[in-house]
């Protein structure tokens, strides 16, 4: 992996960890506990709590994405970076633009 490659992709980790919080911030708004005292009907409510759920699992999901995000830009210096940790190959440009936390190339993922 050259420089500009590298560079170009600190820029997308970047890019992808100030989306990835702000999602997170936008799901713990949705995530809030849901109030008794609201009067939006058993049905509603039964809703309501449902997509809680479903926003709960998502915010563990970007969490863990951060997570990942952040380990790779922090590895991103290392002279084996961008290199599958199971076979040693480099990973595809593609694929680290678009998944930047990847570890394995195609084959080996």
């Amino acid at each position: 992996m050259n420089e500009t490659q590298r560079n170009e992709l600190k820029t997308k980790i970047l890019s992808s960890i100030s989306d990835t919080q702000r999602d997170i911030s936008d799901l713990e708004e949705l995530t809030k506990p849901i109030s008794p005292e609201n009067a939006i009907g058993r049905i509603s409510r039964m809703d309501a709590i449902n997509n809680k759920s479903i926003n709960d699992a998502a915010l563990v999901q970007a969490r863990t994405k951060l997570d990942k995000l952040k380990f790779a830009l922090d590895k991103c210096n290392e002279p084996d970076f961008g290199s599958c940790k199971r076979c040693g190959l480099a990973i595809p440009m593609g694929r680290l633009l678009l998944m930047p936390e990847s570890l394995f190339c195609v084959k080996c993922a």
